[in-house]
This record gives C-alpha cells, structure tokens and sequence, in this order.
C-alpha cells in the first residue's frame, strides 16, 4: 500500500478513509468492530469520527462513534495499526473552538477512544467568535502536551482557511494539515474553484467528505422509487436525481464496464487520483461492501476514462 503524508505532517495514511459516522447508527458494535477488522486488514488505516457521532440518531446523545472505535481500539490491540481522526466543535455539549471548550472536548474524547493521543484532531466547522490565534493556540497546547499529533480542518472556506494557515506562521502556531471539505464527481464546484489552489500550493492534505455523495455515486439511486432503498440515505440522494447527476452515473457505469470494476470503486480512484487529494472519506455497513471499497485504491483509470468522467461531472 502506498501511504500519502498528511500535509507537512509525520502522519501518512492510506488513500483511503474509513467514516466513522456509521458506527452507532447504521452498524451496531458488533458489525463496527467487524468493519474496522476488515479495514485494517485490507491495508488501510485512517478511521475519521467526530465527538457528535452519531447524536441524531433516536436514544443517542452524541459520543457513540468514538466510544465503539475505543472499545474496538482495546480488544483488537491495533492502536499502532490505525490513525485516529476525531473533531470538536459541533456537538452541543462541546460547541465551538474556544480554547477552554477544545481542552474540556478532548478529554471526553480521549477517554471514549481509549487512548493515550489522538493522531489528527480536527475543527468540525469555524467558530468566528472565537479569534484563530485562540484556537491554533489551544490546538498547539493539546501537541505539547502529547494527547494530540497533528491539527486539521472540516467546512472552512477558502478565505477562513487561508487566514489560519497565515496566523499559524504569524504567530508560530502548528498549522491545519488538513482540510475536510465536501467534494465527489456531483459536487465538484465548491472545492476546485477556490479550495484546490490553495491547498495544492500550501501542501495541505486533503480527506474530503460525501466521496460517494451519500451512496448516490454507488449507482444505487436512479429515480425516485430508489429512494426507499434506505431510510437513512434516501431523502440526501434526491438533489441528485437530475440530468446531471445522471449523466454522471452513464459515465460510471461506462468506465466501470471497461474497468470491470462498480460505479463506486471509480467514483473514488477518480478522487484518489486528483490533485491535492490524501484520501477521500467512504462508509461501509457490511464487510462486502468495505472490500468492494477497498478496491478502489488499486483501480488506476486511463487519461480517457477521467477525461470522459471529468466532461460529464463538470
């Protein structure tokens, strides 16, 4: 497995993350522990959650992804095998990034994830009540202090983005590493008109979210009556169900004929395989699934098949 460094970081991973965000939703402990099982064995080792995981589902209160990925972390013995990302700022017991909520969050943290230090800890979205030097300053504290490695960022814009990499080299604070935006073949705009060059130029690692735009970029959705397909995923795929999200799916389906390879397995090296990209972020609820994942990391597509994939997506 070729690993990829984070940013200008120590940290390299896989070019290919593992979203923690079903673990307590739709994969109880039992099929968690399987999936991260399977994970690691396939080669790959970034596993991204989040402190709010899974809050929105009924009976849960937030915490749950992490608390599962602890126990798998102490059962299993694989915490050497794995990097660990976790993220503050979004959950309504640890709202925001004022240094005293990021001190208080990454103890809770820590403790549901069993360990000693977490490898990459991120800031779920901006905070703009709290001035940056505050938060790079309270990140910068938790790397002295051990319990974290490396610093990164979800849902910043390109200019709040920018800002921070310069106060962390006005000030001599550790610098975002990583950015976690939203970005797949159907929702590409967003990140490649200001997010890229920046992120390119500044040798920030990339592990973006929504990979598979929900599992619409599966191929599982084709019309409406597809929506019953899953509770969870349905009602976020319909936005797609469009002239362009499906001529999208025509030139997966093409490349993935050619390839003999699923519509996701191309939808991923496509990403993979962009400029800037570390590792793009996929949830899988059963081990089939998660190899089929996997695959993706080997599939190499020819100039033509992006070519016709970047036409159709554009």
């Amino acid at each position: 497995m070729n690993l990829r460094p984070l940013g200008r970081s120590s940290l390299s991973v896989a070019p290919l993350a593992f979203g923690g965000n079903v673990f307590g939703w739709s994969a109880d402990e039992a099929r968690s522990f399987e999936l991260l099982d399977a994970f690691v064995d396939a080669g790959l080792n970034l596993i991204d959650t989040a402190d709010v995981y899974s809050a929105w589902v009924p009976g849960n209160r937030g915490g749950e992804s992490e608390a599962i990925i602890g126990k798998w972390l102490k059962r299993s013995g694989k915490r050497d095998k794995v990097v660990i990302a976790t993220k503050v700022a979004k959950w309504a017991e640890h709202p925001g990034l004022s240094p005293m909520n990021i001190h208080q969050a990454v103890e809770g943290s820590l403790k549901r994830l069993q360990t000693d230090y977490i490898d990459l800890y991120q800031a779920h979205e901006d905070d703009a009540t709290t001035p940056l030097h505050e938060t790079l300053g309270a990140f910068g504290q938790l790397i002295e202090q051990g319990k974290v490695r490396v610093i990164g960022a979800s849902n910043y814009g390109a200019d709040r983005f920018g800002e921070a990499l310069a106060v962390s080299a006005q000030h001599g604070l550790p610098r975002y590493e990583t950015l976690q935006p939203e970005y797949n073949l159907v929702s590409r705009k967003g990140y490649e008109k200001e997010l890229e060059p920046l992120v390119v130029s500044e040798n920030v690692g990339v592990i973006n979210y929504y990979a598979l735009a929900s599992g619409f970029l599966s191929g599982k959705y084709r019309s409406e009556a597809d929506l019953a397909k899953s509770t969870a995923r349905g009602g976020s795929v319909k936005k797609y169900l469009n002239p362009h999200g499906l001529g999208v799916l025509e030139a997966l389906d093409q490349v993935a004929a050619a390839q003999r390879a699923t519509p996701s397995q191309v939808a991923l090296a496509w990403l993979i395989a962009r400029p800037g990209i570390t590792a793009p972020i996929a949830s899988a609820t059963t081990v089939a699934q998660l190899h089929e994942l996997a695959g993706a990391v080997s599939l190499k597509l020819s100039k033509d098949q992006v070519a016709l994939l970047d036409r159709a997506s554009a």
